[in-house]
């Protein structure tokens, strides 16, 4: 996109839709925003989350007790594979180890387990983080509870080093319903993830961009943008803002002349 067109695209900044459930921090970086530059901001989650049946989870042959280790990158994945772990009476093993991407992945596995008695391994964030400490496990046997969306990294560096795994669909990402936002137009509108971009095509097969900035989150949300054929006007993270907000905040400044 050329700077002229840029140019041409950079509005003032009234309203903001974020694709994401509202935050229960009263402190969240986004009510800031909001209030900082007297921005109206909605939250609207456009992709959900539904349960993978007991029925449906026995038809891929998983048997959850004849693994090691399990794998979660998610804090959906948790939920799910205890639920399922309970629905299907399967005690999961007090020497069962857990490799979580990040920290607050680990934490929220205190829902359902001593944590202090179990051995859980952590990434600090991404999936190659995890897959530095997979690398020094190489004898597990593991489970990988996921989504029927999900990245490819982790599942392909297993199965490329002839790990032991069994990769098991316990939730799946589908578009949310959106009908009611057919009429509200917002100057920006904020994605995280390709589901997202998917979801607004699902609901609003003829969208048309106009002078709808789009701002996304990581690359490949914003290849799933260009793909789809839609402008990007803000992308995040950028060396002088590693958050949305922060970028989001950048270009409020400049759409508004607040600089």
């Amino acid at each position: 996109m050329s700077n002229s067109t840029q140019e041409d695209r950079l509005k003032q900044v009234k309203s903001i839709l974020v694709s994401q459930p509202k935050p229960s921090d009263d402190k969240s970086p986004y009510y800031v925003l909001a209030n900082k530059y007297n921005i109206k901001i909605d939250f609207r989650p456009f992709i959900q989350v539904d349960p993978i049946n007991v029925k449906d989870f026995r038809k891929q042959k998983v048997d959850i007790l004849k693994h090691t280790a399990v794998i979660f990158t998610s804090r959906n994945a948790v939920d799910h594979f205890f639920r399922l772990c309970k629905e299907l009476k399967v005690e999961v093993p007090a020497d069962m180890k857990y490799f979580c991407i990040s920290e607050q992945t680990a934490n929220y596995l205190q829902k359902y387990i001593v944590v202090r008695k179990r051995k859980i391994f952590t990434g600090s964030r991404t999936a190659q983080d995890l897959i530095e400490i997979l690398k020094k496990h190489k004898n597990e046997k593991y489970v990988f509870p996921c989504s029927n969306i999900r990245k490819e990294d982790i599942p392909v560096f297993l199965e490329e080093n002839n790990y032991h795994f069994t990769e098991a669909i316990i939730y799946e990402t589908v578009a949310s319903d959106l009908s009611d936002l057919d009429d509200v137009l917002y100057d920006i509108i904020a994605f995280y993830s390709p589901s997202g971009i998917n979801s607004l095509f699902v609901n609003f097969p003829e969208f048309k961009q106009n002078d709808t900035r789009i701002a996304v989150f990581g690359p490949t949300t914003a290849q799933a943008a260009r793909d789809a054929g839609l402008i990007i006007d803000i992308e995040a993270p950028l060396p002088n803002a590693p958050s949305m907000t922060g970028a989001l905040e950048l270009y409020i400044k400049k759409a508004n002349n607040l600089d």
